[in-house]
């Protein structure tokens, strides 16, 4: 966690965060130590994946060897390993060499996401409607309101208190949106990395029985505020470039789209 937490720069490829691993923690230590893979040299970690899913291993590398040679073709020959047989996705910061040698090696572009950014050296506007921090005898709305904004949702009270003991929940806030008689309509979780680091968003949702109310860009720009009150310099979240909706809604809230990520898939 505190080598991930370093990577974080403004002006580096977005990539793993600690976030994310603070987001898998929702399924207890041991769960999260199992799907973490790292890669060391000479004693020192120099790249990080997490199997997000068994057919997907998202990965960070330390800024100064993205382009090295020698840890890409140490990654390309050890991923088969690390994933099962199938098809199978690897995402690896943009620009890093690892993805020029998955390329030769047969992999082929993945669909699409957007990241969304904004700085946060400047004020940010008030969400204009009630925003709590849930802490444990709200952590059951925040449960709820996952499952009512995701189809498919897994998240349970019990998974909420798995990562609010978690060692990463120590740099994040859960936050919730309430409507005019106080009923939760939307969530999020920030993740901060640090003072002067990116913060994230990992996940945000909306109630499905509450959209298109502004309550999506209220909840946005409470993640922002609460990221700056933690120090962090910028906040950021990426999306399916399909999601037009989670999209508009965050530029809604200021952020803007950098360039398009893509993870890299094939058959193993």
């Amino acid at each position: 966690m505190g080598v991930l937490r370093g990577w974080q720069r403004e002006g580096v490829a977005l990539q793993l965060h600690p976030g994310d691993l603070g987001w898998f923690w929702r399924f207890g230590a041991e769960q999260t130590a199992a799907a973490t893979r790292v890669w060391q040299r000479d004693g020192e970690i120099v790249a990080v994946g997490m199997l997000d899913e068994p057919d997907w291993l998202r990965m960070a590398i330390a800024p100064e060897a993205q382009r090295d040679e020698e840890l890409a073709r140490q990654i390309v020959e050890d991923v088969p390993g690390v994933l099962i047989d199938g098809k199978v996705t690897v995402e690896t910061p943009m620009g890093a060499l690892v993805q020029d040698l998955l390329f030769k090696e047969g992999w082929t572009a993945d669909k699409p996401w957007i990241p969304l950014h904004r700085s946060l050296a400047g004020s940010v506007p008030d969400p204009g409607m009630r925003v709590d921090v849930i802490g444990s005898e709200e952590g059951h709305e925040r449960a709820e309101v996952q499952r009512a904004s995701f189809d498919g949702s897994t998240f349970t009270t019990a998974r909420w208190f798995a990562m609010a003991d978690g060692e990463p929940y120590a740099d994040a806030r859960c936050l919730v949106v309430r409507n005019d008689i106080g009923e939760s309509v939307a969530a999020a979780t920030v993740w901060s990395a640090g003072e002067g680091r990116p913060g994230y968003i990992e996940p945000m949702g909306v109630h499905r029985m509450h959209r298109g109310r502004g309550y999506g860009t209220a909840m946005v720009l409470a993640c922002a505020r609460a990221l700056q009150e933690m120090g962090a310099s910028s906040v950021y979240t990426c999306t399916p470039a399909f999601n037009v909706g989670a999209v508009a809604t965050y530029q809604a809230a200021g952020l803007q789209p950098l360039p398009e990520i893509r993870a890299q898939n094939r058959e193993v």
